[in-house]
């Protein structure tokens, strides 16, 4: 399988390492803005809304203080990552029943739904397998850092 280049989905104009929300609907609302600022996403209501509507049909909180909330939208004109830190913990379902501060946003176009989505997660389900991968995610202070983690390839040790 070729390596998935994530760089193509995420920027730094995606990420925030000081995430303010305090619960789930804000911090989407937070990350999407990102989209919209990025023209990832060209409505911003709508793709929250598909996003909440995701999020009703099964846990995205993966446990280790991680959530990956996504929306497949018509909103969406570029499928990208949005990916928010947060200094404090947010209350969200998640598999370990634990607030989270770690939250990695997929905005997926309609189009993209089936290939480039199925890439995407498989890299990001590669990457936060890792428990080393995690550490470092709940360590990091810059945006840099951040795209630095998402960029290794789960391959290397």
């Amino acid at each position: 399988m070729a390596t998935f280049d994530i760089s193509k989905v995420l920027d730094k104009s995606l990420i925030t390492v000081t995430l303010q929300a305090t619960d789930k609907e804000a911090a989407i609302s937070e990350l999407t803005d990102l989209l919209v600022q990025n023209g990832a996403v060209v409505d911003k209501k709508a793709f929250v809304e598909d996003v909440i509507v995701r999020e009703a049909e099964g846990m995205t909180g993966l446990g280790q203080g991680v959530a990956i909330p996504h929306g497949k939208s018509k909103a969406v004109k570029t499928t990208s990552l949005a990916i928010g830190i947060s200094q404090h913990m947010i209350p969200w379902e998640s598999l370990d029943g634990e607030p989270i501060n770690t939250i990695i946003l997929f905005a997926v176009r309609d189009q993209d739904a089936d290939t480039l989505h199925i890439k995407l997660l498989q890299k990001v389900a590669i990457l936060l397998a890792d428990d080393e991968f995690i550490e470092e995610l709940h360590k990091v202070k810059t945006k840099e850092e951040v795209l630095t983690l998402f960029e290794r390839d789960p391959g290397e040790e």
